[in-house]
């Protein structure tokens, strides 16, 4: 039994957990992301053109002899490492590429396979090996106390690119975005592809928080409505994400966390994301996890979110993720947890980035969180969660009314909070990262 499941539901492209949207629910360049204000992106572009182009350039290149023996040994040797990088490459999309049943071209590029519930990645899992997706039109789970939502608004809604097309995934499938060996390419390798580090404490690795968070209880869930945007990531190892953290454990081996919101990464290659990790049982076949989001917000203009919520089903015990107004998106098994097979110790929203560049140049990054905008310049400028709810163990939906903020790098990321009758318990956050306080 593995001790942790760490998985963002990204949306963004923005994703990717999560989303991941990215995301987390969505990261990528596929969305307003600037690459020109940031250019070691415009670097990673070139480096994995380089990548991508060397092989033919080593078997077309004719064996020098002015070095003799050496140098074509350096070369065979060359044309082997990449012959077997690519036989790596393409064994692992076997795998996890599942079969299609039907195949979509999403607008941004993106490739949507249509695959049949019953074979998705979920099932690769150990535990779950040889089981099928829960039905939920037979077993519904059972939502919390005082949630109101409307079917027929949860049917109507459309959030993502992919869905523009006019096609639809058929009963019985789910849409997950297809794995293309350029995305396996830009990770540092195949084992780290789709793999996010597991945090061992609040702060360090370069991670960075704005955020909110309750403890002291038990905990079944939450729930809050996400401002969605789409922030400028300098290179391809940092990410810039916004979600909701499920917790229970302690930041060491023993913790267990469920993620998921709307994340902007470079390439995807950050995350033990989405689909991508085992566990996850999606039962929807209308949301594509880690596919883009559109639109997101824009500055002084027009605003759009998400409502996203997490909390476990009291009949089978399983954690159930909700997207919009009532749209079930699938669960995570209790048999995958440890501390979370009963509840969480902790719940905690807001944003998170990887600054990179903490350890080697010294200088802060310039990848965002939220809109990129320090909070204190509120709405339209600043990102924002509101609606903060908690699930109680009587699953009730309640407000948070104890609520803790953290902002470990003031100066480039940070948070304010209020209350009122329209938006409940609610919080601005996010910044520039490097700026004159923040060098």
């Amino acid at each position: 039994m593995q001790r942790y499941l760490e998985q963002i539901l990204s949306f963004t492209n923005i994703y990717t957990i999560f989303f991941c949207q990215n995301k987390k629910l969505g990261r990528h360049q596929k969305q307003s992301t600037n690459m020109a204000s940031c250019f070691s992106m415009a670097r990673v572009f070139l480096a994995f053109l380089v990548v991508a182009s060397s092989l033919g350039h080593v078997f077309s290149s004719p064996l020098l002899s002015d070095s003799g023996d050496r140098q074509r040994a350096n070369h065979t040797k060359e044309i082997q490492r990449l012959k077997l990088k690519l036989r790596r490459i393409n064994a692992y999309l076997n795998k996890i590429n599942k079969p299609a049943f039907k195949t979509i071209q999403s607008p941004d590029g993106d490739v949507i396979d249509c695959v049949l519930s019953h074979l998705q990645p979920a099932f690769d899992h150990p535990a779950l090996q040889g089981q099928k997706p829960h039905f939920v039109q037979e077993d519904p789970p059972e939502r919390p106390n005082g949630y109101k939502y409307t079917e027929a608004v949860a049917e109507s809604e459309s959030f993502q690119l992919w869905a523009d097309s006019g096609e639809s995934c058929p009963e019985g499938t789910v849409p997950i975005r297809r794995t293309r060996q350029k995305d396996i390419q830009r990770a540092s390798s195949i084992t780290r592809y789709g793999r996010r580090r597991v945090r061992r404490d609040s702060t360090g690795s370069g991670h960075e928080h704005a955020v909110a968070f309750e403890k002291g209880d038990e905990y079944y869930g939450a729930k809050a409505s996400l401002n969605v945007w789409a922030p400028r990531v300098c290179n391809e190892y940092e990410f810039s994400l916004s979600q909701i953290w499920i917790i229970s454990g302690s930041f060491g081996n023993d913790l267990n966390t469920i993620e998921a919101g709307w994340q902007t990464d470079a390439y995807r290659a950050t995350g033990c994301y989405n689909l991508l990790c085992s566990g996850f049982i999606q039962t929807n076949n209308k949301v594509a996890i880690g596919a883009a989001i559109s639109p997101t917000s824009s500055y002084n203009g027009r605003q759009f979110e998400i409502g996203l919520m997490v909390w476990k089903d009291p009949k089978h015990g399983n954690w159930w993720l909700e997207l919009g107004s009532g749209i079930l998106v699938g669960y995570w098994p209790a048999i995958l947890f440890s501390h979370l097979r009963s509840h969480a110790n902790m719940i905690q929203f807001g944003g998170e980035i990887v600054n990179s560049r903490s350890s080697s140049s010294g200088l802060h990054t310039s990848t965002q969180m939220g809109s990129g905008h320090f909070a204190q310049q509120g709405f339209g400028k600043a990102a924002y969660f509101r609606n903060l709810q908690r699930v109680d163990w009587d699953n009730n939906l309640l407000p948070i009314t104890n609520l803790r903020l953290l902002a470990d790098h003031s100066n480039c990321y940070d948070i304010t909070q209020g209350r009122n009758n329209l938006w409940g318990t609610y919080f601005y956050y996010g910044g520039p990262g490097r700026n004159v306080r923040c060098p």
